[in-house]
């Protein structure tokens, strides 16, 4: 039996990864009041046969504070469990709830912002004693739905690490969010090319001449060598998100068919969550 505490930041997505376990035949409870996890969790454990999942989050109010006792009771009692935190950064949560025009459950009169910062504050503990960080600031339901089935249905080695891998144009400015941002400015340009101007990175043509020279495949080489071996690093500093960003000019022939390449190599390394974007592919169309 799996007994998952589903907990996290308000925006972040907790109703829609309770909603993805429970498709899969998960037992799930949303908001229990926290005096009666305890008593929830040896009536799961006398009933082995059956993935139970346990939403937890700020609308428990003041009792939230006694969830670290009620965990400790559990590990004494040896009643395992694992810890999934939904991340998320404060500008993507600030989008969400203007967009959503929802208050945020901290502050209903308040500054959402103020919001946030106090449950950052309230939900530390829980986020400190994660088995596992997702963070959805770049995630669709969908990516979310893929990551939550490698842990808890696939029995994945999770590593808490979601690259996105971007291309994107500089005329148009560099992406906000980038951790890392490569200029391949210098590769071979298909924008000179009558046959090739109108076409994109993500067709065959494009990629051959891109990849034309060797140096080409030289760089590429040499730039998956520095992910792989940041990543681990990334992990042990503790972040959960990391965001490579690929850049050209137009941001259409070269970023775009070096973050395709670059995205079909991480692919290949087991458990690590990777996702594509195409930021400025479809401009100027």
């Amino acid at each position: 039996m799996k007994f998952v505490i589903v907990t996290g930041m308000s925006g972040s997505g907790k109703k829609s990864a309770v909603r993805i376990l429970e498709d899969h035949d998960y037992f799930c409870v949303d908001n229990m009041p926290i005096e009666l996890i305890l008593k929830f969790a040896e009536i799961s454990d006398h009933k082995a046969d059956k993935n139970v999942a346990l939403g937890i989050d700020v609308r428990s109010g003041d009792e939230l504070s006694q969830i670290d006792k009620v965990l400790s009771e559990m590990k004494a009692r040896h009643y395992k469990y694992e810890i999934l935190f939904l991340e998320c950064s404060d500008k993507v949560l600030l989008k969400r709830y203007k967009e959503s025009r929802r208050p945020h459950p901290l502050a209903p009169n308040g500054s959402v912002e103020e919001g946030i910062a106090k449950e950052r504050e309230q939900l530390a503990f829980l986020k400190n004693n994660a088995d596992y960080i997702i963070d959805t600031s770049q995630l669709l339901v969908k990516d979310l739905k893929h990551e939550m089935e490698k842990i808890f249905i696939d029995n994945g080695d999770y590593r808490n690490l979601f690259v996105t891998v971007s291309s994107f144009g500089f005329k148009y400015g560099t992406p906000a969010d980038a951790d890392l941002i490569m200029d391949v400015r210098f590769l071979p340009n298909p924008y000179y090319d009558e046959k090739l101007k109108y076409k994109t990175g993500n067709e065959k043509e494009v990629q051959e001449y891109v990849m034309s020279e060797e140096y080409s495949h030289v760089f590429l080489k040499k730039l998956l060598d520095m992910v792989v071996f940041l990543i681990p690093y990334y992990i042990k500093e503790g972040k959960n998100q990391l965001v490579i960003a690929i850049g050209c000019t137009g941001g259409k022939h070269r970023s775009v068919t070096i973050a395709n390449k670059l995205f079909d190599e991480l692919s290949k390394i087991d458990q690590l969550g990777v996702k594509i974007l195409h930021r400025d592919v479809e401009r100027d169309k």
